[in-house]
């Protein structure tokens, strides 16, 4: 294959256009060109009078292709290399199944790696299967009626399900684990588009379909899917686990099986979860993480930031990223940022409440939404009692994330607390909307936010914001809604695993966005296939 990039197209030219641009580039007629792929699409939005599309492509040419390259000056032609993840080669049989606890990205991506590999695992979810899931989630959304084992949080496909479902990562990739995760995907029916976008995404409602056909073919190859069952114990012997006690979450019944090898793929809400596994000794500490408040624009106005008020029309919903460093020196940034989609009520326990963003495949929603976030870390939170020495306690930014919880619900009487951000400014309830009318998936009321976050937090917040407004026309608008609380941007706590990837209690694999060794979907599956190549390869007669 010919790799060619750096081809151009305006935003009204179509592929037709692309085709005569290779063969004008590779001095080939169309009838030589066997096909072409497209590897890579972007665009290149910084002049906003002249944005355009940016392609990568693949094309199989008839003849040598080295001879057809050659000749060709610059470096955007040259001949392919074939790039591919290869599993490890495994002959190892297992005498126990290995356990998979959460079918997130990590736990499911964690499963299927190693079905492939002949070792087909049994798979733990503590909430449903998706369409169950999704029943309970409206239900919650519509009567605040919560289901604490099957929510936004817990369920099968993890926290991820109900959010934007975007699928890029900064994770460092050298053996191609992340195209493997997108292929799969692909093949799932997440569409080919994500091979090749800059900035792909699922959207929730085609996701769901997609965790259904991945079950399928799981249990096509020999995995076992145990829904509404949730990790209460381990059980050691001899310094290394032996079997894992579950409870059925509808019945209360408990279940013990026999296992050398249990991935924690439990996400990173899982809260009882970290607090058993914390009693057993697996080695743990508190992490930095970031907590603020989901922040609402109007997706046109976004559009015409980024692509100029001309072109607005011709791309798909844009995305923004902003980050700024506060007077403080804390950072303040966006983060899983929904075009054209909600805010959602993601709350998982009583009387406390977390927002989210989510989006579908069309990103069709009125507004764009992200989280606008503040850096934390473990010496802002409150050390946890009975802990004598003031030392930090691991779980001290769970409490911490709590805490915050509580007041959001007690600011919204169970919903979700709203506040214009001028009023956020000027500290004051906000009375109603403005020109920026929210989208919320649960119900919602108008508070003063002002306090529900540590003082350091609102005024990096406020300074971001107005920072911004000098860079996207708006941002800083005084009818842009914020929502609270923006608490679950990742794991408060980060299990320690050896070069193995096996955590303190040997055959305890910690894993994933939960662990914290991951954030977002596509670094959570990429994990797991880590974890799948170390649990693959470990002592034969285990």
């Amino acid at each position: 294959m010919i790799r060619m990039t750096g081809i151009k197209l305006k935003p009204q030219e179509g592929e037709d256009v692309l085709l005569s641009k290779i063969c004008r580039r590779l001095r080939l007629s169309k009838k030589d060109i066997k096909t072409y792929y497209v590897t890579k699409k972007s665009i290149d939005a910084r002049k906003k009078e002249a944005p355009f599309w940016v392609y990568q492509v693949d094309v199989e040419v008839k003849g040598r292709e080295a001879a057809v390259v050659k000749g060709l000056k610059g470096p955007d032609i040259r001949v392919a290399q074939e790039e591919a993840y290869q599993f490890p080669k495994t002959g190892r049989r297992f005498r126990y199944r290995p356990v998979i606890a959460g079918t997130g990205p990590a736990g499911l991506f964690c499963g299927y790696m190693l079905a492939l590999a002949g070792c087909a695992p049994m798979l733990i979810e503590r909430g449903g299967p998706v369409m169950e899931r999704e029943a309970a989630v409206k239900r919650f959304w519509e009567t605040g009626i919560l289901d604490t084992e099957c929510n936004v949080q817990f369920g099968e496909g993890g926290a991820g399900t109900f959010s934007d479902g975007k699928l890029n990562t900064l994770t460092k990739d050298p053996i191609l684990r992340g195209r493997k995760v997108l292929e799969i995907f692909a093949a799932m029916g997440a569409g080919e588009e994500i091979l090749y976008e800059s900035k792909p995404h699922i959207g929730t409602d085609v996701l769901k379909e997609v965790l259904q056909n991945m079950r399928r073919e799981m249990e096509r190859l020999g995995c076992e899917f145990c829904f509404h069952t949730k990790l209460v114990d381990l059980e050691v012997s001899g310094g290394r686990l032996c079997g894992i006690h579950m409870e059925d979450t509808k019945t209360g019944e408990r279940h013990f099986t026999e296992t050398a090898h249990l991935v924690l793929a439990i996400g990173h809400s899982a809260r009882d979860t970290f607090h058993m596994l914390y009693e057993r000794k697996l080695a743990m500490h508190a992490k930095a993480f970031a907590v603020g408040l989901r922040m609402e624009h109007p997706q046109a106005m976004i559009q015409a930031a980024q692509y100029g008020e001309v072109f607005a029309g011709c791309f798909p919903p844009a995305p923004y990223k902003v980050t700024a460093r506060a007077a403080d020196g804390r950072g303040v940034y966006s983060f899983c940022m929904c075009p054209g989609g909600y805010v959602v009520n993601a709350s998982s326990e009583k009387n406390r409440l977390a927002v989210n963003g989510m989006s579908n495949r069309a990103r069709d929603g009125r507004n764009a939404n992200s989280a606008i976030i503040v850096t934390v870390s473990p010496e802002d939170f409150e050390p946890s009692r009975g802990n004598p020495r003031g030392m930090i306690h691991p779980l001290c930014g769970m409490e911490f994330q709590r805490k915050l919880e509580e007041r959001a619900f007690l600011l919204g009487n169970g919903t979700v607390p709203m506040q214009l951000f001028g009023d956020f400014k000027e500290n004051r309830k906000s009375a109603g909307p403005g020109e920026v009318l929210p989208d919320t998936m649960g119900k919602n009321c108008y508070a003063n936010l002002r306090g529900l976050l540590p003082d350091f937090a609102d005024r990096a917040i406020i300074e971001g914001v107005e920072f911004w407004g000098q860079k996207i026309a708006g941002f800083d608008r005084y009818d842009a809604v914020l929502s609270g609380v923006e608490s679950r941007t990742s794991s408060p706590v980060r299990m320690e695993r050896d070069e193995g990837l096996m955590g303190s209690i040997p055959g305890v694999y910690p894993c994933g966005e939960g662990a914290g060794y991951a954030g977002g979907i596509t670094s959570a599956a990429m994990d797991g296939i880590r974890v799948a190549e170390m649990v693959a390869a470990g002592e034969s007669q285990t």
